[in-house]
């Protein structure tokens, strides 16, 4: 019964209609959704599990609000972790995956000429977990994971008020996969990283949360 509450924060978080800061009262949220406090902390233990909500003795649940610091801490060590799945996917792959990741790209590209923006978020994120996928070293692909979703929820909640530039990320992926297929590791990685540093460009983290 918890899932439908973790669904519901969930996304209320994500599309900013729950501030950073935002407290999580327990009766309130039994009032809201009708179910009894067992449901709402355990959904307030899963979602404070993937680092989404903050849970503190004495002083309950709140939506996560990161620091600059953390912020910044969350990319490097993304960083990190892209640059040792590269390698390992070009190893990996062959001609049948190269035709996958294409066919990706593809699908990405369709998406952004569609104006269809949730769709191309969703394979953007995808394109990323399918080299995890292609490297085969499954910790690295749950570091991963956890990352990404640390990283869109930064994104969800601070990205900058101009709008992100899909094309030129879109632009990003299709020069990623050209360098892994010519076998440059050292290349693929270097882009990857300028990738990366290009979405963590898309974030202003306020020094503290608002009240």
């Amino acid at each position: 019964m918890d899932e439908a509450v973790v669904a519901a924060l969930f996304d209320a978080i994500v599309n900013q209609r729950l501030a950073p800061g935002t407290k999580l009262p327990e009766a309130e949220l039994c009032e809201l959704f009708a179910v009894s406090r067992t449901v709402v902390r355990q959904a307030l233990r899963r979602l404070a599990e993937s680092h989404v909500v903050d849970i503190r003795p004495n002083r309950g649940a709140s939506v996560a609000a990161p620091t600059p610091e953390e912020t910044r801490e969350i990319f490097e060590a993304r960083r990190g972790v892209e640059a040792a799945i590269l390698p390992l996917a070009i190893a990996a792959a062959g001609r049948a995956d190269f035709d996958r990741l294409r066919q990706r790209l593809r699908a990405e590209q369709a998406a952004l000429a569609e104006g269809n923006h949730a769709r191309w978020v969703r394979l953007a994120g995808d394109f990323h977990l399918a080299l995890a996928d292609l490297a085969g070293n499954r910790v690295l692909r749950g570091f991963l994971e956890q990352l990404m979703s640390r990283c869109s929820l930064i994104v969800a909640l601070y990205e900058r008020d101009e709008p992100a530039h899909a094309s030129c990320q879109h632009g990003e992926h299709e020069r990623i996969v050209t360098l892994m297929e010519l076998g440059d590791a050292a290349g693929a990685v270097a882009e990857m990283e300028a990738h990366l540093r290009e979405l963590e460009g898309q974030v202003r983290v306020p020094a503290a949360p608002p009240a």
